[in-house]
């Protein structure tokens, strides 16, 4: 089974997406719909503080009737995050994701973040394992 740095390395080198918890939320926003994703880290520096997701959006920006203009991301960030290990496997990662309800995983190595896993991620990851699976049980079987 594949790790979370081999899917890493597997992914289009796009790089990290971050804001700094002084940021807006309109401006994380706008980042998010300009790299089609889904959720941000929050960084100070290299130190990972928090991460922004639309479920945070939703929750604790448009529920509440805050404006996004001015609302700083520290106010509604999620602030504990989990985090994979490079080793940990696809079914690791989904086993936390489900568990704690969460579609974003970042991968860190100690103190270094080394990118994000999506829900999406691990699903096409773990099908095309199940696949390879299939196509060599089947060649077995009829050889």
């Amino acid at each position: 089974m594949k790790t979370a740095r081999q899917l890493l390395q597997e992914k289009p080198r796009q790089g990290i997406f971050s804001v700094t918890p002084d940021a807006t939320v309109y401006n994380a926003l706008q980042l998010m719909a300009e790299k089609d994703i889904g959720a941000l880290l929050v960084m100070e520096g290299d130190k990972l503080v928090g991460i922004f997701s639309e479920r945070d959006y939703a929750r604790k920006v448009v529920l509440q009737g805050k404006a996004s203009a001015s609302t700083p991301i520290r106010d509604i960030m999620t602030t504990k995050v989990l985090c994979a290990k490079p080793d940990s496997t696809i079914e690791d990662c989904m086993a936390i994701m489900s568990e704690k309800r969460f579609r974003h995983l970042p991968v860190a190595d100690g103190e270094t973040v080394l990118g994000v896993l999506s829900i999406t991620d691990l699903v096409r990851a773990q099908i095309a394992e199940q696949e390879f699976v299939i196509q060599q049980l089947a060649h077995y079987i009829y050889q």
